[in-house]
């Protein structure tokens, strides 16, 4: 019996030791980075232009620019005038314009509510 006993405690321990090891990351992986600063949006004459990743700009699509941030990355965006939230894609290099840290697409500046201000307040947040 302890054989048997200690053979299931030797495989146990050897699938934790696998699955630890196959690069598989969970959702909570990795450090949250905050920013705050100002936001603007794309003008309309950027529609369908090249972004910096290669894909096409489509002010329908929750995208964004950023200087930094990887492509593909999930950003989180909260103006902070009325608290208003929204998910954005990361396939672009910008601002251009000094002092902002982001530009969002058209529908994500509309779900913000900052097509009437133009440039606004955000927190972005992020997992590196």
């Amino acid at each position: 019996m302890q054989k048997k006993t200690t053979n299931a405690w030797l495989i146990l321990w050897a699938m934790l030791f696998l699955a630890s090891c196959s690069g598989i990351k969970t959702s909570n992986s990795g450090k949250l980075v905050e920013e705050r600063g100002k936001a603007s949006y794309y003008a309309k004459k950027f529609q369908g232009r090249k972004t910096a990743s290669g894909e096409k700009y489509n002010a329908s699509k929750m995208t964004a620019a950023h200087r930094t941030i990887p492509f593909g990355t999930m950003v989180e965006v909260t103006n902070l005038k009325n608290g208003k939230t929204v998910k954005v894609r990361i396939n672009d290099r910008g601002p251009r314009v000094r002092g902002r840290i982001i530009d969002v697409s058209g529908a994500a500046a509309k779900k913000l509510d900052m097509v009437k201000d133009g440039v606004v307040q955000v927190k972005i947040a992020y997992k590196q």
